[in-house]
């Protein structure tokens, strides 16, 4: 068995031991020893087009021909879905495999798409994986074995230079690191993709024990593929991404190789009998025949993202962000707007742009999440600030609830479920007069706008629109928070329970000390970062 390097233990020394400067001092001093790799061969690498004759190819080119011109969109609002789709995608794989990922877990998930990754690569399929540098920490003996496979590669975007100590880069080069790719792509052989809001771990695909993640992304074939490939080699090829080899100087180590992949295929062995694997073999997703088997929404699109050089952009521009793109549907917008963004931080302006939207008659919605659901008390603490104007300039604000279950404004599935103890809202995506859909990785705050690079895409569905918007109404109180102002101008909290509406008057299902944390931290919170 491997055994991997733990993260180091953070101990919490006193100042007569310790002092403060004498810690920064040390930390300074030695993120100033290390810098990124110079001169680094960056082997130019495109998307395989020669992929007609594959099988994916094969058996959506029906659909397609009855739709010229058009993408296909099928919407992945359930995180077990969600998976299947993930893992009957790299099963299919014969030519290629382009994937982007923030996050990426050790965990059960995690580990079952690295091992199908190693599957396809041992079949002959070129594998290129694209992660965030920010998560890979404690990681990377991993990513070595599995990038030493000779039909994989593994790139990092904006990576550290302190590979060791990585918070030493957030003191001495902090505009640079604090801008991350937050972009979530799996494309294979240029014939069908998935996008949206899902990284890869198990509280996304409602895996895990402790947390469920209400999430969505779509599965999208037709041209737009080509344009998300596109989107993929600009990143690829970009200054700001580096090779993960240029870290490692000698190459991993065979017998340690060796031993991984024993061990990953021992832990698929597992896999394939756990409490989540007998829960999948009930999913729809799991019998239908082939990914062309899927209903598909069909429509013209519009696919926007941020670009690479982001990561050094002085202001938001239309041609190199993607906030601009989605402010125009926002402007478009004549009788609903629908928004969930479990990370939002609407800013003075734009919240009187959202009231302002009510006053010309637009019905404005917006889901996000509560105090107890949601996972960064931070950006809990920049938002709290604009609700009461929300609420009084017309806009319907819900919060999600922390037991809100892991669908997105839908009724659940009849199924069998691992079971996470709490939920948590991660989906983001807008709908526009029940007829236009946006889903991708953008949250409405500041750090999706200025500071990560985003990726999301318009399509048309006057079907899942009206869906989407009847769906909300009838269950949004089962699963989230109405706020309320009383006559003394204070936020009161109205949901649902067993078919009676229950008040509360303070924020819900949290403690006094969380409370007295998030009203401190909202004094000070620069909501430039959130």
């Amino acid at each position: 068995m491997i055994t991997l390097p733990n993260s180091l233990d953070r101990a919490h020394p006193t100042p007569a031991c310790t002092p403060l400067y004498a810690l920064l001092a040390i930390v300074l001093l030695l993120a100033g020893c290390s810098t990124l790799p110079p001169n680094v061969e960056r082997e130019e690498s495109y998307t395989l087009t020669d992929t007609a004759e594959t099988n994916l190819a094969l058996r959506t080119q029906p659909l397609l021909d009855e739709q010229p011109g058009l993408s296909g969109f099928h919407i992945l609002n359930d995180g077990m879905d969600a998976f299947t789709a993930r893992t009957r995608l790299i099963g299919a794989a014969q030519k290629s495999i382009d994937t982007q990922y923030y996050i990426w877990h050790d965990d059960l998930t995690g580990r079952v798409l690295h091992h199908l990754l190693l599957a396809a690569a041992d079949s002959g399929v070129r594998v290129r994986l694209l992660l965030d540098d920010l998560d890979t920490a404690g990681k990377e003996p991993i990513l070595r074995y599995i990038d030493a496979h000779p039909n994989i590669e593994i790139r990092l975007f904006n990576p550290f230079a302190n590979r060791d100590m990585r918070a030493g880069d957030f003191i001495t080069d902090t505009r640079r690191v604090n801008r991350r790719m937050h972009i979530k792509t799996l494309t294979v052989d240029n014939q069908a993709t998935i996008f949206g809001g899902r990284n890869i771990g198990n509280e996304y695909f409602d895996a895990g024990k402790d947390v469920a993640f209400g999430d969505v992304d779509t599965l999208a074939i037709g041209p737009i593929v080509n344009e998300v490939s596109d989107q993929f080699d600009l990143y690829w090829n970009s200054q700001w991404v580096y090779p993960l080899a240029a870290f490692s100087p000698e190459p991993a180590d065979a017998a340690e190789i060796s031993a991984y992949r024993v061990q990953s295929a021992a832990y698929m062995e597992q896999a394939l009998t756990s409490e989540y694997a007998a829960a999948l073999n009930e999913i729809e997703m799991q019998q239908i025949a082939s990914l062309a088997g899927l209903d598909y929404s069909w429509s013209k699109w519009r696919l926007a993202y941020d670009l690479p050089s982001k990561v050094e952009a002085e202001k938001v521009t239309a041609g190199t962000h993607l906030g601009p793109v989605i402010k125009e549907g926002m402007d478009n917008t004549e009788r609903e707007l629908i928004i969930v963004s479990p990370y939002f931080v609407p800013g003075v302006s734009f919240t009187k742009y959202l009231t302002g939207l009510v006053d010309k008659g637009v019905h404005v919605r917006i889901l996000t999440n509560s105090l107890s659901a949601n996972d960064v008390s931070l950006v809990h603490a920049g938002y709290m600030r604009y609700r009461k104007d929300l609420v009084a300039g017309g806009v319907d604000l819900y919060e999600y609830k922390a037991t809100g279950g892991t669908g997105i404004a839908r009724k659940d599935k009849k199924k069998k479920r691992v079971g996470a103890s709490r939920a948590s809202l991660h989906a983001k995506f807008f709908g526009f007069d029940q007829r236009y859909i946006f889903i991708g990785s953008f949250n409405l705050d500041a750090r999706s706008l200025e500071l990560n690079a985003e990726l999301g895409a318009y399509f048309e569905s006057t079907e899942q629109g009206q869906q989407l918007s009847e769906n909300f109404d009838q269950n949004i109180l089962d699963r989230a928070y109405k706020l309320h102002l009383d006559n003394a101008k204070d936020l009161y909290w109205i949901t649902r329970e067993n078919g009676e509406d229950i008040r509360f008057d303070k924020e819900p299902e949290t403690s006094f000390w969380d409370r007295f944390k998030v009203r401190t931290l909202s004094i000070f919170v620069p909501e430039s970062q959130l």
